[in-house]
């Protein structure tokens, strides 16, 4: 039996809405004013980048912890480009990890970031039928 999700989104007014997850937290999303929104909360898209985001970040150091690894932080810096015609979906997304601890071993961490590309991401996994996805992985050693 598949895993189920729910979640529910409420126009609020205007372009705006409020996302509300299973989990039960929520979100405000707007649209840009050029599209009648009032820019009163993330895009959709960003959202969805976001998502992508945590998703991999998430990967990463859960991968790292349990390779005994000395990681402190991760940081990930994400760009995207879309389609410039409707639906103007990603057609490249490009990870920058930071990630930052003690002693950190490059191989760890490019196959932490390796798994979670190819196997443990949905959202990448997701993401990476319309966009061509890369990354880059910058060691920080930290002192403890």
């Amino acid at each position: 039996m598949s895993d189920t999700m729910k979640a529910r989104v409420k126009w609020i007014e205007a372009r705006t809405f409020l996302g509300e997850s299973g989990s039960g937290h929520a979100i405000v999303m707007d649209g840009a004013p050029e599209s009648g929104g009032r820019d009163l909360g993330i895009r959709p898209m960003e959202t969805l980048l976001l998502g992508m985001g945590g998703c991999t970040a998430f990967d990463v150091v859960h991968i790292l912890e349990k390779s005994r690894e000395k990681v402190k932080d991760c940081i990930l810096e994400m760009e995207a480009e879309r389609a410039p015609d409707d639906p103007k979906v990603f057609t490249q997304i490009r990870l920058r990890y930071l990630v930052s601890g003690k002693d950190l071993s490059r191989e760890k961490v490019e196959r932490a970031v390796n798994l979670s590309a190819e196997k443990y991401c949905s959202a990448s996994i997701m993401l990476g039928e319309s966009a061509e996805i890369g990354h880059e992985i910058v060691l920080l050693d930290e002192a403890d």
